[in-house]
Protein backbone atom coordinates (compact mmCIF):
# COMPACT_ATOMS: atom_id res chain seq x y z
CA UNK A 1 0.00 0.00 0.00
CA UNK A 2 1.14 3.55 -0.66
CA UNK A 3 1.59 6.41 1.75
CA UNK A 4 -1.56 7.89 3.25
CA UNK A 5 -1.75 11.67 3.12
CA UNK A 6 -4.36 13.65 5.08
CA UNK A 7 -5.89 16.81 3.59
CA UNK A 8 -8.02 18.91 5.94
CA UNK A 9 -11.17 20.75 4.89
CA UNK A 10 -13.32 23.18 6.85
CA UNK A 11 -16.94 23.02 5.71
CA UNK A 12 -18.12 26.51 4.82
CA UNK A 13 -21.70 27.78 4.75
CA UNK A 14 -21.67 27.83 0.94
CA UNK A 15 -20.74 24.12 0.84
CA UNK A 16 -24.14 23.22 2.28
CA UNK A 17 -27.59 22.79 0.73
CA UNK A 18 -30.76 24.43 2.13
CA UNK A 19 -31.07 21.61 4.69
CA UNK A 20 -27.69 22.60 6.13
CA UNK A 21 -25.81 19.47 5.04
CA UNK A 22 -22.88 19.33 2.65
CA UNK A 23 -24.11 19.34 -0.96
CA UNK A 24 -22.88 16.01 -2.31
CA UNK A 25 -20.69 17.26 -5.23
CA UNK A 26 -18.46 19.00 -2.69
CA UNK A 27 -17.19 15.62 -1.51
CA UNK A 28 -15.92 14.94 -5.04
CA UNK A 29 -14.33 18.41 -5.13
CA UNK A 30 -12.49 17.66 -1.88
CA UNK A 31 -11.36 14.23 -3.11
CA UNK A 32 -10.00 15.88 -6.26
CA UNK A 33 -8.13 18.47 -4.18
CA UNK A 34 -6.80 15.71 -1.94
CA UNK A 35 -5.57 13.78 -4.99
CA UNK A 36 -3.48 16.76 -6.11
CA UNK A 37 -2.29 17.36 -2.54
CA UNK A 38 -1.27 13.69 -2.31
CA UNK A 39 1.21 14.07 -5.16
CA UNK A 40 2.55 17.38 -3.86
CA UNK A 41 3.13 15.87 -0.39
CA UNK A 42 4.89 12.89 -2.00
CA UNK A 43 7.36 15.25 -3.69
CA UNK A 44 5.94 15.12 -7.21
CA UNK A 45 6.50 18.45 -9.03
CA UNK A 46 3.43 20.57 -9.91
CA UNK A 47 1.63 19.58 -13.12
CA UNK A 48 2.73 22.81 -14.81
CA UNK A 49 6.37 21.83 -14.25
CA UNK A 50 5.80 18.22 -15.34
CA UNK A 51 4.16 19.48 -18.54
CA UNK A 52 7.16 21.67 -19.28
CA UNK A 53 9.84 19.09 -18.37
CA UNK A 54 8.26 15.73 -19.24
CA UNK A 55 5.12 16.46 -21.26
CA UNK A 56 2.85 15.06 -18.52
CA UNK A 57 -0.41 17.06 -18.53
CA UNK A 58 -1.77 15.62 -15.27
CA UNK A 59 -3.98 12.81 -13.99
CA UNK A 60 -7.52 13.22 -15.29
CA UNK A 61 -10.34 11.23 -13.80
CA UNK A 62 -11.42 8.10 -15.67
CA UNK A 63 -13.92 6.65 -13.19
CA UNK A 64 -15.26 7.47 -9.74
CA UNK A 65 -17.36 5.82 -7.05
CA UNK A 66 -18.63 7.49 -3.87
CA UNK A 67 -20.47 6.10 -0.85
CA UNK A 68 -22.04 8.44 1.69
CA UNK A 69 -22.21 7.27 5.31
CA UNK A 70 -23.03 10.29 7.52
CA UNK A 71 -23.91 13.93 6.88
CA UNK A 72 -21.51 16.80 7.45
CA UNK A 73 -22.47 20.42 8.05
CA UNK A 74 -21.23 24.00 8.26
CA UNK A 75 -18.31 24.40 10.64
CA UNK A 76 -17.23 20.75 10.57
CA UNK A 77 -13.53 20.03 10.09
CA UNK A 78 -13.09 17.03 7.83
CA UNK A 79 -9.99 15.01 7.07
CA UNK A 80 -9.59 13.41 3.64
CA UNK A 81 -7.31 10.37 4.00
CA UNK A 82 -5.89 9.52 0.56
CA UNK A 83 -3.67 6.70 -0.67
CA UNK A 84 -3.10 4.74 -3.86
CA UNK A 85 -4.95 1.45 -3.45
CA UNK A 86 -3.66 -0.01 -6.71
CA UNK A 87 -1.10 0.83 -9.37
CA UNK A 88 -1.79 -0.53 -12.82
CA UNK A 89 0.17 -0.05 -16.05
CA UNK A 90 -1.52 3.18 -17.19
CA UNK A 91 -3.91 3.99 -14.35
CA UNK A 92 -3.98 4.08 -10.57
CA UNK A 93 -6.80 3.90 -8.03
CA UNK A 94 -6.90 6.64 -5.43
CA UNK A 95 -8.85 5.67 -2.31
CA UNK A 96 -10.30 8.43 -0.14
CA UNK A 97 -11.88 8.21 3.31
CA UNK A 98 -13.42 11.47 4.50
CA UNK A 99 -13.63 11.55 8.28
CA UNK A 100 -14.74 13.90 11.01
CA UNK A 101 -12.38 12.71 13.71
CA UNK A 102 -13.03 8.97 13.99
CA UNK A 103 -16.41 9.08 12.18
CA UNK A 104 -16.44 8.00 8.55
CA UNK A 105 -18.50 10.53 6.58
CA UNK A 106 -17.88 9.44 3.00
CA UNK A 107 -15.55 7.19 1.05
CA UNK A 108 -14.69 7.10 -2.58
CA UNK A 109 -12.36 5.82 -5.23
CA UNK A 110 -10.99 7.59 -8.27
CA UNK A 111 -9.40 5.87 -11.23
CA UNK A 112 -6.93 8.26 -12.84
CA UNK A 113 -4.40 8.10 -15.67
CA UNK A 114 -1.18 9.97 -16.32
CA UNK A 115 -1.60 11.64 -19.71
CA UNK A 116 0.35 13.52 -22.37
CA UNK A 117 -0.59 15.34 -25.55
CA UNK A 118 0.32 12.96 -28.39
CA UNK A 119 2.93 14.40 -30.77
CA UNK A 120 1.25 16.67 -33.30
CA UNK A 121 -2.14 16.46 -31.53
CA UNK A 122 -2.19 19.22 -28.90
CA UNK A 123 -5.98 18.99 -28.46
CA UNK A 124 -5.96 15.31 -27.45
CA UNK A 125 -4.68 13.46 -24.42
CA UNK A 126 -3.28 9.96 -24.27
CA UNK A 127 -2.59 7.73 -21.26
CA UNK A 128 1.00 6.72 -20.67
CA UNK A 129 2.51 4.10 -18.37
CA UNK A 130 2.66 5.34 -14.78
CA UNK A 131 6.14 6.88 -14.39
CA UNK A 132 8.21 4.62 -12.17
CA UNK A 133 9.82 7.49 -10.27
CA UNK A 134 6.42 8.95 -9.38
CA UNK A 135 5.15 5.53 -8.29
CA UNK A 136 8.25 5.13 -6.15
CA UNK A 137 7.83 8.57 -4.51
CA UNK A 138 4.22 7.74 -3.60
CA UNK A 139 4.77 4.25 -2.18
Amino acid sequence: MSKTIVFEVEVMFGDCDPAGIVFYPNFSKWMDASSLNFFRQCGVPPWRELLRTRGIVGTPLVETHVRFVRPASYGDRLQVHTHVAEWRNKVFIHQHAIRRGEDLICEGTETRAFVIHPPGEPDRIKAIPVPEDIRSNCS
